[in-house]
């Protein structure tokens, strides 16, 4: 098996997170990045779920190390292309595992900000942003 190609458009070529239960943060994300047109690109290797629009850029696995998760402190952002999108993902994410961390709506801290806020299945931070 081949590594798979990973690319990005700006600083990072990818971000990889851990998940205690793959097949269900894999649930969880199928929905959730759905909602922003982001794929699930199947499996690889031992465990590990690809995702992206058209090449990997978003990895899910078991840590390497076998110990749980950590992520407090971390907040992946995804971009969307409309506030109707940023609602999907809240409502697509919170109907497949997620916890709410903060309610589709306007943030004042960003001028023209629109963005949701979830806890996925494993407890890592993601949100969904867009500009109004």
């Amino acid at each position: 098996m081949t590594a798979p190609v990973i690319s990005g458009d700006g600083v990072f070529s990818h971000v990889f997170i851990g998940a205690s239960d793959v097949q269900k943060s894999a649930t969880f994300y199928d929905h959730a990045l759905g909602a922003l047109g982001i794929k699930n690109l199947g499996p690889f290797g031992s465990g590990w779920i690809l995702y992206g629009r058209d090449k990997p850029a978003f990895i899910i696995a078991r840590p390497g190390n076998g110990e749980a998760p950590s992520s407090n402190g971390i907040t992946i952002g995804f971009a969307a292309a409309s506030p109707a999108e940023v609602d999907a993902f809240h409502a697509a994410g919170l109907a497949h595992g997620g916890t709410d961390e903060g309610q589709p709506g306007p943030r004042s801290h960003l001028p023209g900000a629109y963005a949701a806020y979830l806890r996925d299945p494993a407890g890592n931070k993601v949100t969904a942003y867009t500009f109004i």
